[in-house]
């Protein structure tokens, strides 16, 4: 079955409001998964995974969510393009995969492991629905330009999203693909970016100052909506106000918080790779189970 953008306004607030309980409900899900991937290496990017799994709730809950895709053939050519230029988030991407229905959710569990579809970091020729693979930061943004030029060029309705973090608007390859979206007028391309102030050598702000983002990414030519990046609405809306733009490139930043979801994670000071305890990871299992009840 095919998961379709909702084009069209929902026709009433109830039918709203019950979208965005699916879409909580989708989202605790992904976080569900991605601990239990953490709970089998004992380790993971856990605190990101966490921080998106509203931002890929949206685009990847079944029937609900923002992208074209049959979750059954993940090589379907009218499908949307969702590149993850962030390799270590991988963990987040299996998780919205399986809640897509691309993965198995029992093949979760062998995340990380030898002979495993889900390595630790994405790799394309390893994972269905990983369009490329990740690693060294500042590679996602070009390859998106490069599809969506040749897409346009083909006539397909088909869209490129790149899922980038704040760390990795210090390449300056982004901005050099940032640039060259904005000189095609790629209005099928929408930058995602995940604000949640992080980077393996520390806060973001203290490693190289991206602020003001809105501001840098508008004169780069680029249609900019900032929302909160944990909140199912504010998601929503800033999805509605950039689907019907045309003329140029479109990016969502997202503010998100590194742990979200499980208070004793959120608090914790941060880390870029969190240090979870082995009774930790059962601990917050069972405080999402708590959410949903």
């Amino acid at each position: 079955m095919t998961s379709v953008t909702t084009d069209q306004p929902l026709t009433s607030a109830g039918e709203r409001e019950a979208r965005i309980a699916r879409l909580r409900a989708a989202a605790t899900r992904i976080r569900r998964h991605a601990l239990t991937m953490g709970q089998v290496q004992g380790q993971g990017y856990i605190g990101q995974a966490l921080g998106v799994a509203d931002v890929l709730a949206v685009f990847y809950a079944r029937q609900d969510g923002e992208l074209r895709l049959r979750p059954e053939d993940p090589e379907w050519d009218g499908r949307d393009r969702f590149l993850l230029s962030i390799g270590h988030y991988a963990i987040a991407l299996y998780a919205a995969l399986a809640e897509a229905g691309t993965i198995p959710v029992e093949e979760i569990a062998t995340y990380g492991s030898d002979d495993s579809r889900l390595p630790m970091s994405g790799m394309a020729s390893y994972t269905p629905g990983m369009e490329i693979s990740g690693g060294s930061l500042g590679h996602g943004l070009g390859v998106a330009c490069g599809m969506g030029l040749g897409l346009r060029k083909l006539g397909s309705q088909a869209r490129v999203f790149n899922l980038l973090s704040d760390g990795e608007l210090d390449e300056g390859s982004t901005w050099e693909a940032a640039m060259a979206c904005a000189h095609h007028g790629l209005d099928n391309v929408t930058a995602i970016v995940d604000i949640n102030g992080l980077q393996a050598d520390g806060p973001t702000a203290g490693v190289l100052r991206t602020e003001p983002v809105t501001e840098k990414w508008q004169a780069f030519g680029w249609n900019a909506v900032r929302v909160d990046g944990n909140d199912i609405p504010a998601l929503l809306a800033g999805l509605d106000s950039l689907r019907d733009h045309t003329g140029s490139p479109s990016v969502l930043i997202c503010d998100t918080r590194t742990g979200r979801g499980v208070p004793f994670l959120e608090t914790r000071e941060k880390a870029h790779f969190m240090p979870v305890a082995e009774h930790e990871w059962q601990a917050a299992l069972d405080h999402l189970e708590g959410d949903q009840q």
